[in-house]
């Protein structure tokens, strides 16, 4: 009784380790994402218009998605009975999306030196993913009318991605109708091999 327990322990501790990688799609796309410019929420790309007067602030989080079925194994042979869910390498592949923020500044009295942050706004966001070759493999695209002066929208890229096809690169911009577009770039490698190698270490030889 005291070996089952122990060999129940391990297992449970050994799950509560991978939880960020096993389980659904959607536990595993919350853990990890790629932004630019690189920094923490408030982090953003700037810029002016011409007078000075009004100022746009961007950035983006692309979100990988990782995507993958679940089979059930039996527990360790001390235990077989504690069955558990492990993630199947067959099934990996990414669904991106892309997350974007804005923020949009408004003059009064002196130019750069005193600005608001208030009213709707009109905001296009968009963003491609191509890949090695420059091919476009996504695309996304979004009217936002009514919105505040500074928010978040993430948008579902659509488009499963195959794993260890490459590096990829996307390009993400966001528009102010009236003042302005900014955006910027950023790699991510479609590598799966830290989920296979989870995978494998979660299923391996039970004792």
């Amino acid at each position: 009784m005291k070996r089952t327990r122990i060999a129940a322990l391990a297992l449970a501790t050994a799950s509560a380790a991978l939880a960020p990688l096993l389980g659904q799609a959607a536990a595993a796309e919350g853990a990890v994402y790629l932004q630019d410019p690189a920094g923490g929420e408030k982090t953003m790309k700037s810029m002016w218009t011409k007078d000075e007067m009004h100022k746009v602030e961007g950035q983006l989080r692309f979100h990988p998605g990782i995507q993958y079925k679940t089979v059930t194994r039996p527990g360790p042979a001390a235990a077989p009975e504690f069955e558990r869910k492990s993630g199947d390498p067959k099934t990996l592949a990414w669904l991106p999306s892309y997350e974007f923020a804005w923020s949009v500044s408004d003059s009064t009295v002196v130019k750069k030196a005193v600005t608001v942050k208030e009213g709707t706004h009109p905001i296009v966001v968009h963003a491609v993913l191509r890949n090695a070759d420059r091919a476009t493999v996504g695309e996304v695209r979004k009217e936002l009318t009514g919105k505040p002066a500074a928010g978040r929208e993430k948008v579902a890229g659509g488009k499963r991605i195959a794993c260890d096809t490459g590096e990829y690169t996307v390009e993400w911009s966001v528009t102010r109708s009236g003042y302005g577009t900014l955006g910027g770039t950023l790699r991510w490698d479609s590598s799966c091999e830290q989920y296979r190698t989870a995978f494998a270490e979660n299923h391996g030889p039970q004792r």
